[in-house]
């Protein structure tokens, strides 16, 4: 867990008003027994999950693919090499969709815009400087093998976001 109390009740609060701003179809299948709340949600997002992006081509054609992504803060960090067709997608047009969905016990599902936190010219956002840290403790020494200068990093700001569990119990026992 990496959220402060301030970001927790601000991703409560877009879960809660995502859900209220959904269908009713949805809205009857994530109900208070099948969901998590924000200070759950980041108790079982630990450590690297692989994410599945959806960015869109010039001709408004949909792609996914996946990769590897960090809940922190409130917010999925997600890395590709700068040449990687999702890259040039978000570079040309930023608003993207990510799901983590572990079988059907789990579905974490947002929408909203990426934000580059190391740019081509190597400045970087003023809260890359943690989350660059935060990287190299998870990954180590492979970390360091990577020229990561071919690295663009991204943080969704999410606009909607939903969240999905089958058993919440369970879910959180093993994230314990």
């Amino acid at each position: 867990m990496h959220e402060t109390e301030p970001e927790t009740r601000e991703l409560q609060t877009l879960i809660d008003a995502s859900l209220g701003r959904s269908t009713a179809h949805l809205q009857s299948i994530i109900t208070g027994e099948r969901s998590l709340t924000a200070e759950q949600l980041t108790r079982v997002l630990t450590g690297m999950c692989v994410l599945v992006v959806s960015t869109v081509t010039a001709k408004g054609e949909p792609r996914v693919s996946a990769v590897d992504g960090h809940f922190l803060h409130g917010r999925w960090v997600f890395g590709t090499a700068r040449g990687a067709a999702k890259a040039r997608h978000l570079s040309a047009r930023p608003a993207a969709s990510v799901a983590h969905v572990r079988g059907e016990e789990l579905g974490v599902f947002v929408h909203g815009t990426v934000e580059e936190l190391v740019s081509a010219d190597g400045s970087t956002h003023p809260d890359w400087p943690p989350i660059h840290e935060y990287l190299r403790g998870f990954y180590g020494d492979f970390y360091g093998d990577t020229d990561w200068n071919d690295v663009v990093y991204y943080r969704l700001r999410p606009i909607w976001m939903t969240v999905y569990a089958t058993e919440p119990d369970r879910l959180l026992a093993q994230a314990s």
